[in-house]
């Protein structure tokens, strides 16, 4: 069955429903027990053949964080 989109109200400063799904989401996924197998698998991207996608993602996301926030030095 498709999801309906639901209308987001403006929630001025932080989004509160945004914010409650995703720590909702986070419990679920605690819950799930997968966490250590995820870590594992995140451990083996790290050290594979996904090192160097993985450097440079962080990279870049890195970059889009200084140039939104002045403050931020690294």
């Amino acid at each position: 069955m498709e999801k309906k989109p639901r209308l987001q109200r403006n929630e001025a400063e932080g989004n509160r429903t945004a914010g409650a799904e995703y720590n909702a989401a986070q419990q679920r996924f605690v819950r799930s027990g997968k966490v250590d197998e995820k870590a594992r698998e995140a451990e083996k991207a790290i050290e594979g053949k996904e090192r160097d996608a993985l450097k440079e993602a962080e990279l870049v996301g890195r970059r889009h964080a200084t140039e939104e926030d002045p403050e931020i030095k690294r």
